[in-house]
């Protein structure tokens, strides 16, 4: 089957209605784009655009994303950082998105959170629960300070 052929500014459409429909990073946008095989020329006018238009907006995207993948995910900051990294996001715009998490909000979800899995760990041994909690909130991507006075605080 032949594949279809777009003109560039149905593509843009195309690229506008998929970042409207939620905040995407650079990196995300280039991919899709990179999906209908267009001259750089075109690929460059459609992200400038984009970016004219606030439809691609680098700083809200990573706000957005820290707070859903904190809110929803439960994930910590050591998480948030390495996942913004990876997409790209520069460092200015990620301590901005660190920001949007508030702090007592943070220490509570912790405490929450190790409370919830001290429940689901079957492990008697102390030292063993204690790490395998430990690991779990590491993998969450808090900050192993936290975690270890989070989980000494509650008696285990």
């Amino acid at each position: 089957m032949a594949k279809k052929v777009f003109t560039v500014s149905e593509i843009k459409r195309k690229i506008e209605h998929y970042c409207a429909y939620q905040d995407r990073c650079h990196k995300e946008v280039e991919n899709k784009i990179k999906e209908y095989n267009l001259i750089p020329q075109a690929r460059e006018m459609i992200l400038l655009s984009l970016m004219k238009d606030n439809f691609l907006n680098e700083e809200r995207f990573s706000k957005s994303f820290a707070r859903g993948k904190f809110r929803i995910k439960k994930w910590g900051k050591q998480r948030i950082v390495r996942e913004l990294k990876f997409r790209n996001i520069s460092t200015y715009n990620i301590n901005t998105a660190l920001k949007e998490i508030n702090e007592q909000e943070y220490i509570t979800t912790l405490y929450e959170l190790v409370a919830k899995k001290d429940k689901l760990v079957k492990e008697e041994n102390i030292f063993k629960r204690k790490k395998k909690i430990a690991d779990y909130l590491l993998y969450r991507g808090f900050e192993s300070n936290l975690i270890y006075e989070a989980i000494n605080a509650i008696q285990i």
